[in-house]
């Protein structure tokens, strides 16, 4: 398997898996769902680290899609370079970096924000690369 079709998986699965501290967050700050629960959604505040969690997989969801767009092109296009290779390691820990700050609510130097723009130009820069190897 080529690196950057490896480093989509584990982006597919960190964003599939992302929902686990958001479900277990309702769970133990709303209890298990009842049948009553279940029809009406409850109103109770989360606490601030599950909208977080909440929010972390939604970006991941958001940025999941055009990404693997790129790489599947590139695949069959048949465009691998040490570039796009690179990119897709850098998108993948950028993302998990990401994820782990958001949730944790680590606030300082701008993390969040740092490493979503890390993963932001790896994308870029991997998308201008098929561009290029494909004209």
């Amino acid at each position: 398997m080529k690196t950057e079709l490896f480093y989509l998986l584990l982006s597919a699965i960190l964003t599939g898996a992302l929902w686990i501290p958001v479900v277990i967050g309702y769970v133990t700050s709303r209890g298990p769902l009842t049948p009553e629960t279940y029809r009406v959604a409850p109103t109770v505040p989360l606490p601030a680290w599950v909208n977080r969690a909440n929010r972390a997989h939604q970006n991941a969801l958001e940025n999941l899609a055009p990404f693997a767009a790129v790489v599947l092109v590139a695949q069959a296009a048949g465009i691998s370079t040490p570039a796009t290779a690179t990119c897709a390691i850098v998108y993948f820990y950028a993302r998990l970096a990401h994820a782990v700050v958001h949730i944790s609510g680590f606030g300082l130097f701008m993390a969040r924000t740092m490493l979503f723009t890390i993963g932001w130009v790896a994308f870029i820069v991997f998308a201008v690369t098929v561009l290029r190897h494909a004209a």
